[in-house]
């Protein structure tokens, strides 16, 4: 099994994506998200039925719009019968519609769930990928609040994707159909100038493309700095919540330190932060405002000025005057749904780079220093773990054990001693395969458990048996344990197996350790690496911790990277570190901006 290491070094503020790709770059991208998903089938059997529904609703339309005529017409003349008449179509009519629209909803609804399961799974399913997470999380600003990029950004992204993507598709058959009625209804009218006639064939349609295209131009020309603001927004919104994340955690010690002022002014220069980008955000949108707001009015009086010239030469009556304002209202509101949908628009392109961008560093953060050497990982047919010429590099420099070939047998007690300074913790993650740049080899006992315990160990939220049984869902009897808890000298927990709770906030810190190693009499690993575990713990839960390796887990072997031995503690064997701080060292790596956290972990690996 292996333990999670403890949380790492970040960097603390996310600034927006700057990747340089293509819309299309990202699309694809998305596609790619899609493509082996378990959900893109549903998506697709949900998209054609609403594009099924649209089409049906927009044929529904042209009826309504037809039935315009007559019952204007039975207006203009006072035919009572021929009104009533009228009505009740209308009223069969807007039943049909709103069954349709009513499923057309639904339908949409459930893209929208399916597309944001979707994207939400792949993302988790490439951010638990073996050791990336840990790359990513410390892979600079970009792998700062993964949480919000996958819980909040996917699913506003998805919001987004199913509103913009139905409204376009509707729009845009709704626009073919209407064109048709609106040309047909402009027909072999002619305008007189002085003794010449002028024939614009289907001027309405023209007329409506004119008025809405400079709508949208004059709407993209004013609202196109939204894109910028609206992802600036986003990342000083994620700085603001890790920064209470963060100061939520360390409560206890913020508290003991008397530094609530401190974080208080903290909080507020991220609230600021926030608030200066929603202040530029809103007078970009009130600028926007100016022009759709204006074309809005001007959308009262536009269809009846342009269909008047008609009205007025006698060539439609009445209620082909409101058949022609109902059809350029489709026409008009199918070319504005870019006006309509800017705001929107500049969201959703903010809010898909942040995606995509976040997928793009989740894929090559396995790839981050790509062209140094990387430690070699074999398994032994031999049950022994072998090192042979390791050498770990960070961007301090390089760490080395002193000896060439080193080989450990079941059962051994090894301790690898070093300076402060000597890389102790990055060579505990490159046995980990956590830190795998450097060079030599390291030799895994084949099909036998290795346990990681780092400095901090890692407990799942939920039962006291989950957390013992952790990354295993096995089930375990309550008597094995028991057994372990007791001797670890937590007989105290024994009966809180089926207790949820975070065990990291309710046990101290020795608790949580002599937890851990309880962790090893229940799954009884051949292998244990163990990161300064042992270092800071009290005499008498040390005794406790190590007596475990004396009687149940004698058989064990135990490789201890930390400080030369305290309180009489004997291994068999010591191995020193080297550290060469004049070697070459790692060369500076970002991902999405920023300095690397990889390096920053690197620097402040003791």
């Amino acid at each position: 099994m292996k333990n999670q290491i403890g949380n790492e070094t970040q960097a603390r503020t996310p600034a927006a994506p700057s990747e340089g790709s293509s819309i299309w770059q990202q699309f694809e991208m998305m596609r790619h998200a899609f493509v082996a998903s378990p959900v893109l089938k549903p998506i697709l059997w949900l998209a054609a039925g609403s594009f099924t529904i649209i089409i049906v609703t927009a044929i529904g339309q042209i009826v309504l719009n037809r039935w315009y005529r007559p019952f204007f017409d039975a207006i203009e003349r006072r035919d009572l019968n021929s009104f009533f008449y009228q009505l009740m179509l209308f009223v069969l009519l807007a039943g049909v519609l709103l069954v349709f629209n009513v499923a057309q909803q639904w339908l949409n609804q459930m893209v929208r769930l399916k597309l944001r399961e979707g994207l939400t799974l792949d993302l988790i399913g490439e951010w638990m990928r073996p050791r990336r997470a840990f790359r990513l999380a410390n892979a600079g600003t970009i792998g700062v609040n993964p949480d919000q990029r996958m819980q909040e950004d996917a699913g506003h992204l998805a919001d987004l994707t199913t509103s913009l993507g139905f409204g376009l598709l509707q729009s845009s058959i709704l626009l073919i159909s209407f064109v048709g009625v609106l040309w047909s209804l402009s027909a072999g009218f002619a305008f007189q100038i002085g003794e010449r006639s002028l024939e614009i064939p289907g001027y309405m349609v023209w007329a409506a493309i004119l008025y809405a295209g400079s709508a949208s131009w004059l709407s993209w020309l004013v609202g196109r700095r939204l894109i910028v603001l609206n992802g600036e927004r986003y990342a000083r919104e994620a700085d603001l919540r890790f920064s209470m994340m963060h100061a939520n955690e360390h409560i206890d010690g913020i508290s003991l330190a008397g530094g609530e002022a401190g974080e208080r002014r903290r909080l507020q220069l991220d609230l600021s932060s926030v608030l200066d980008a929603t202040r530029n955000i809103f007078r970009a949108e009130i600028n926007l405002a100016w022009v759709q707001d204006g074309y809005g009015w001007v959308t009262v009086v536009a269809p009846i000025l342009v269909a008047a010239p008609v009205y007025f030469a006698g060539n439609i009556s009445f209620g082909g005057l409101m058949m022609a304002v109902g059809a350029f209202n489709q026409v008009h509101s199918s070319l504005k749904w870019f006006v309509a949908n800017v705001s929107a628009i500049t969201d959703w392109r903010a809010t898909l780079l942040r995606v995509a961008a976040f997928r793009r560093a989740l894929i090559t953060a396995d790839t981050l220093h790509g062209d140094e050497k990387r430690i070699e990982f074999v398994e032994n047919e031999s049950a022994t773990m072998t090192f042979e010429n390791l050498e770990v590099v960070s961007r301090s420099g390089r760490t080395r054990l002193a000896e060439s070939r080193i080989e450990i047998a079941p059962g051994q007690r090894v301790n690898i001693i070093g300076d402060p300074r000597a890389g102790k913790t990055l060579v505990f993650r490159a046995l980990a395969g956590l830190w795998p740049w450097g060079s030599g080899r390291v030799g895994m006992p084949a099909g036998e458990a290795v346990a990681f315990i780092p400095r901090a160990p890692y407990f799942p939220r939920g039962r006291l048996r989950d957390a013992l049984a952790y990354p295993h869902a096995d089930s375990f009897p309550d008597k094995v344990l028991v057994t372990a808890l007791s001797k670890v000298g937590l007989d105290h927990l024994a009966t809180s197996l089926d207790r949820e709770a975070r065990w990291e906030r309710e046990l101290g810190d020795d608790e949580q350790r002599l937890l851990a190693f309880a962790r090893l009499l229940v799954q009884k690993p051949r292998w244990v690496v163990i990161d300064e575990a042992l270092e800071t713990m009290d005499a008498d839960a040390l005794k406790r911790a190590l007596s475990i390796f004396e009687a149940d887990l004698r058989e064990t072997a135990v490789i201890k990277i930390g400080r030369t031995p305290r309180n009489g503690v004997q291994f068999s064997r010591v191995i020193h570190l080297v550290k060469d701080a004049d070697a070459p060292a790692l060369k500076p790596v970002r991902l999405g901006g920023g300095v690397s956290g990889l390096e920053v972990a690197a620097r402040g690996a003791p």
